[in-house]
């Protein structure tokens, strides 16, 4: 069995953010960092070289393959911000009709500028988010 490759690491989150080159992103990755620390109460961690998380837990698949993951986090991406909505997005319609201009995938929110979302939705969406996968891997 491979072993997942993206741990939780000792490196700075700060100098992480500040080596961002595009202002914007570098701008938007801080008030997400801001924003994800007031909704989780816990510490960002850098995994792996590229995702802030905050939280974590154990999950197993029924094929044998498990890990350790973020509850939450966020990478500054070339093409875009991708945050780690862990939950999914299936029992968030209602809070993605509000949330602006974005693109999923399976866990992952992909966003070009914060200004193109309604903060406050994407608050809710993380902490409803956060709630679910807290309760689910206690």
């Amino acid at each position: 069995m491979t072993e997942l490759k993206t741990k939780p690491t000792k490196k700075s989150v700060e100098q992480f953010l500040k080596k961002i080159e595009h202002l914007t992103k570098r701008e938007d990755s801080i008030k997400i960092l801001e924003l994800m620390k007031e909704v989780t109460k816990e510490k960002p961690v850098m995994w792996g070289d590229s995702i802030v998380g905050f939280g974590s837990y154990h999950y197993k698949y029924a094929s044998g393959h498990e890990g350790d993951w973020p509850i939450v986090g966020f990478s500054p991406r070339k093409q875009n911000l991708t945050i780690y909505i862990m939950a999914g997005f299936d029992d968030y319609e209602e809070i993605l009709k509000n949330l602006g201009k974005f693109k999923t995938g399976k866990s992952c929110l992909y966003i070009n500028k914060l200004k193109d979302i309604d903060t406050q939705s994407l608050k809710k969406l993380i902490s409803e988010s956060v709630k679910y996968m807290k309760k689910q891997y206690p």
